[in-house]
């Protein structure tokens, strides 16, 4: 009941900074670079950086997260409600093909999501790509998301916080 207070929808991350609460991952890590990104490093306050920045941002939420859902929800969190096995494929299928479209955008930048630099949009689509790579299915080969997951490797953060090993 505390914690419901905090976030009506029971669910994590939540974060308090002085009187403000705030939920939604992608809400609070604009909200983070928003209030403590001076040098702007994550996100750059460029009209047209910050649109393609949130474009991915966005794109992480609403495409990739939705086409994840079931399949993790059955190989990961082993749900009874997500067990039927041509649901369970068609999970598998969406999360691939908006796989396909990531490892096509890292094909177009060579780097990083947004372009050459790390930016906001890494930490969501990062955690996304390890959590495909670590859900337990066959991975079509994708050289540029393989490029991309080895490069956030090298990041001491992505290693501490995001390839923890859990999917």
């Amino acid at each position: 009941p505390e914690f419901l207070q905090l976030n009506p929808n029971g669910q994590i991350p939540v974060i308090l900074d002085g009187d403000l609460v705030l939920w939604q991952s992608n809400s609070i890590i604009r909200y983070l670079a928003n209030a403590y990104d001076k040098d702007h490093i994550l996100y750059p306050t460029q009209a047209k950086q910050r649109a393609i920045i949130d474009q991915w941002i966005d794109w992480q939420a609403i495409e990739l997260n939705n086409s994840w859902t079931y399949a993790f929800m059955s190989l990961i969190r082993h749900s009874a409600l997500h067990q039927d096995p041509n649901l369970l494929q068609q999970g598998i299928d969406q999360w691939n093909k908006q796989m396909q479209i990531l490892d096509q955008q890292l094909a177009k930048t060579q780097v990083y999501v947004a372009g050459t630099e790390f930016t906001l949009a890494d930490i969501p689509i990062g955690l996304s790509v390890q959590r495909w790579k670590t859900t337990p299915f066959d991975h079509p080969a994708l050289k540029h998301v393989d490029q991309y997951f080895e490069r956030l490797n090298q990041r001491k953060g992505f290693l501490k916080w995001g390839n923890n090993g859990q999917p």
